[in-house]
């Protein structure tokens, strides 16, 4: 029996004697975490670019019927993005998401004023009073994004 019991012990021994991971154990470990990190960090940035891309389609979509809200209803176009918030048609103004900025945003001009039919003769219609509505065409027909950063698809964000 005092056989057994000093096998026992020195087995025991001999297991609790190898404490930690040789150098092998650790080079393999990190190897596996280098591969998973250079796989994982890519698809990473790709889908922080895509929900940026979404975010200014989003904005891009309600900065545009907002104007043309504000078209239908004062008969001119903004003469800033500021108007639309200070006449409540938003509640703020959004950043850009690529410059991280609410004074990136680049505005479009109206068009030429296309009341004129091909003859020559000019065509007026008012709809409702003349003292309510608007005072010259305004300045603010679209609105595009102010980086010059080219989206996922091929195309310039700042002619989305």
């Amino acid at each position: 029996m005092l056989k057994y019991t000093a096998n026992a012990i020195r087995l025991h021994k001999s297991v609790t004697s190898q404490r930690g991971f040789t150098l092998i154990e650790l080079m393999i470990v990190i190897s596996i975490i280098g591969i998973l990190a250079a796989i994982a960090v890519p698809n990473y940035q790709r889908g922080i670019i895509k929900a940026k891309e979404s975010v200014l389609r989003e904005d891009l979509y309600n900065f545009r019927t907002t104007i043309d809200q504000f078209h239908a209803d004062q008969g001119k176009y903004p003469d800033s993005i500021s108007e639309l918030k200070e006449k409540k048609y938003m509640r703020d103004i959004p950043k850009d998401p690529f410059t991280k900025s609410t004074e990136s945003w680049v505005t479009v001009d109206p068009p030429p004023d296309s009341s004129s039919s091909p003859s020559g003769s000019v065509s007026v219609s008012s709809m409702g009073s003349d003292s309510g509505g608007g005072t010259g065409p305004g300045k603010v027909y679209d609105v595009h994004s102010g980086s010059n950063l080219i989206g996922t698809d091929g195309t310039p964000y700042n002619e989305w």
